[in-house]
């Protein structure tokens, strides 16, 4: 199976597992015996937190997760450095970079009230915030990750009240976490480039981000459809200006700022990709009629 990131349709937050065979045979967490599954080429999606880290910090909306390496497990002591290369620790950094959901299963364990008293628990998905290289508490250095508890998912009944940190809410970006298997296909294909200025921007050691865009909105009213004919390979700037309506795509498949409709680019194309038309001309008159609408109330 594809790794797929996001919750499985037959799950639910809250949904209690046996062992890691259940977790396993859902799509939860398909390791047996890793805490992280993911490749630093794919990220990260999943992760279980069980207290096996000395270092490891669950406040219920957010945790700051030690990553894996230099652990013994008989004393759970750290014994050795950690390095963002492992393959777990790696996973998540990609996660972060792209904004890959990531489901998070809590163990049971005596160190948190956000665990079960039993076998294991589905807490949702989070998104990776950032990450930290520090000593832990045993004098080794340990790659820890923040991970923030994304919104509109039902609540978690746990054993203790989740904890929030609205100070660093309000520091921090939010991004778009829908990324489907199309799109990371299409990212790809251009090598994360944009597909308007050709930008691919740097990220941790080798790795490039850029966004996929959904140029028919998805859900409700718009009932885009995430396919390759729907999606764009786009830098962070251009897609929001793209969803924000500050662009517009022509019928011969240059971009235009929506005020002026004058091209300033014309979009690239690689092998086998093109997007419909019709796509194009739906977003385009969404958001034309709203800033002609918008400037004839200004001249009145």
């Amino acid at each position: 199976m594809t790794r797929f990131f996001g919750t499985p349709a037959d799950v639910h937050v809250g949904q209690q597992f046996i062992d890691r065979r259940e977790l396993h045979d859902a799509y939860v967490h398909r390791p047996l015996q890793a805490g992280i599954s993911g490749t630093a080429a794919e990220g990260a999606d999943s992760i279980v937190v069980s207290g096996g880290y000395i270092d490891d910090q669950d406040n219920g909306d957010y945790i700051l997760y030690t990553g894996h390496g230099g652990n013994d497990r008989g004393t759970r002591r750290q014994i050795a450095d950690q390095s963002p290369t492992a393959t777990g620790n790696a996973a998540l950094i990609t996660s972060m970079v792209n904004g890959f959901p990531v489901r998070v299963v809590r163990g049971a364990h005596k160190k948190s009230a956000y665990a079960p008293l039993a076998g294991y628990q589905y807490a949702g998905l989070f998104t990776v915030s950032n990450y930290l290289t520090h000593p832990g508490r045993d004098g080794f250095l340990i790659i820890q990750f923040r991970l923030d508890r994304l919104a509109e998912q039902p609540p978690l009944v746990t054993r203790g009240p989740a904890e929030s940190d609205p100070a660093f809410a309000t520091t921090t970006v939010s991004r778009r976490v829908r990324d489907s298997a199309l799109s990371r296909e299409i990212k790809a294909q251009y090598g994360h480039s944009c597909q308007v200025c050709g930008t691919a921007v740097p990220a941790s050691g080798d790795r490039l981000y850029a966004e996929g865009a959904h140029v028919r909105p998805l859900g409700r009213p718009h009932l885009g459809s995430d396919s390759i004919l729907n999606i764009l390979c786009l830098c962070p700037n251009h897609h929001t200006q793209l969803d924000f309506g500050g662009m517009v795509i022509l019928d011969d498949m240059s971009v235009a700022p929506t005020k002026t409709l004058k091209p300033f680019a014309e979009l690239t194309w690689r092998r086998g990709h093109r997007i419909d038309a019709e796509n194009a001309a739906y977003h385009r008159a969404l958001w034309v009629q709203a800033v002609q609408e918008s400037l004839e109330t200004s001249a009145a």
